[in-house]
């Protein structure tokens, strides 16, 4: 008689893993929620116990609050549990995250290639900052995988890019991105604020790093400000070992509720996935919009790749209205629910144009060169109630 073989066990839904994903059962204090470790430095009972803490043979004790919190490492689990990553590391922003990432693969005499629809700050601090160091940077048309894989050279170690892009939720083919990555052995970095892991996740594709800018979906309430990279255990350890002497740590509040705010964060994206499809489609038959910039959308061009690695389409819709910039602008003053600000991914519904909000020192010849129209303009969907939302931008349309 052979022992009976148990079946594997089914993974865990995105709301259980929200919910429970990263956390201990038992929490101090036998508190539900976790707690906020509200210290910036950590005592030791003797001497000994100091010394076996950097023999390596205390696990999970810290030393220093730049070297970690325990809230914070609570908010990293789930962020790995949910990404299905060996490691997590929080930082005070998007951004934090993003050019700490790169400081800790580059250095003097490197190279690094970016696509040129990923996010701007991303392709200033490239093009501005990193060139001050002896590293050199080329830029290659988004979708053009021939011609990343011509810009790699024997010093190229990075290859950056995002998916879906913002505004015009462009879609990277993360398998063929991350196969030219191996093929020449140089790291792959995805921004995934728009996707999420609830919708897509890079590494299950090859992808070797992934950063979210964790104030938008992922904190879910336009309440903190952080951001968090995620990645194989020895990468993220180099990461972490620059992040402890540069310091753009995240403060144990802000872990807390971005903790908080994960537990909801399944039920979110499922509402904002149903409801940005339902207004990409009112908007793509609206005799007033010229073009609507949505994968979920069979129109789209991204369409196909999107479907194909992930689970819903994201939150985030930009259309063209027939018109000029006053037009647009007019559409945006006449909606009554969506507030009029930057960033995305928050209960709220947003609503801004991109040539105003994020270019607006730009002409428009310079607008227009990079990809950026007077009459775009960018709706990030909350959690309002989809008939709401559509009935708002129609009365818009028609005023305008």
């Amino acid at each position: 008689m052979t022992d009976r073989i148990e079946p594997p066990k089914k993974p865990l839904g995105p709301s259980t893993m929200s919910v429970h994903g990263g956390e201990p059962r038992e929490k101090p204090a036998h508190s539900l929620t976790t707690p906020i470790v509200q210290t910036a430095t950590y005592t030791w009972a003797n001497t000994q116990e100091l010394k076996d803490h950097f023999d390596g043979k205390s696990e999970g004790r810290i030393d220093y609050g730049r070297y970690g919190n325990p809230t914070q490492k609570i908010a990293e689990s789930k962020l790995a549990a949910l990404e299905n990553a060996q490691d997590c590391l929080l930082f005070a922003s998007g951004m934090g995250a993003m050019t700490t990432v790169l400081y800790a693969l580059l250095s003097r005499g490197t190279h690094v290639i970016v696509t040129d629809d990923s996010y701007r700050r991303t392709r200033q601090f490239l093009n501005a900052m990193l060139p001050r160091y002896g590293i050199e940077l080329s830029t290659v048309p988004a979708g053009d995988y021939e011609a990343l894989e011509d810009a790699i050279k024997p010093t190229t170690r990075v290859l950056v890019s995002e998916s879906p892009t913002n505004p015009y939720n462009r879609i990277l083919d993360l398998e063929r991105f991350a196969a030219i990555g191996r093929k020449h052995r140089v790291k792959t970095v995805i921004d995934a604020t728009f996707a999420t892991p609830y919708n897509a996740r890079p590494l299950e594709w090859g992808v070797d790093l992934v950063m979210h800018s964790a104030s938008k979906y992922l904190g879910g309430h336009n309440d903190l400000l952080a951001g968090a990279v995620l990645g194989s255990r020895d990468l993220i350890a180099g990461i972490r070992s620059l992040q402890a002497t540069t310091g753009p740590i995240v403060d144990p509040f802000v872990a807390y509720l971005l903790v908080r705010g994960l537990k909801t964060f399944a039920l979110r994206m499922e509402r904002q996935n149903g409801s940005a499809q339902a207004i990409a489609e009112f908007l793509a038959g609206h005799p007033k919009v010229e073009a609507v910039h949505y994968a979920g959308l069979p129109s789209h061009p991204g369409h196909d790749i999107a479907k194909k690695q992930m689970r819903g389409f994201g939150g985030v819709v930009s259309f063209e209205v027939r018109g000029d910039l006053d037009t647009a602008s007019r559409v945006v003053d006449a909606c009554a629910i969506p507030y009029i600000a930057a960033s995305l991914g928050g209960v709220e519904s947003l609503i801004e144009q991109p040539a105003i909000m994020s270019f607006y020192e730009l002409t428009t010849e310079e607008r227009l060169e990079i990809g950026i129209k007077d009459n775009l303009i960018r709706y990030a969907v909350g959690i309002e109630d989809t008939d709401d939302l559509i009935a708002d931008l129609a009365q818009a349309l028609e005023r305008a």
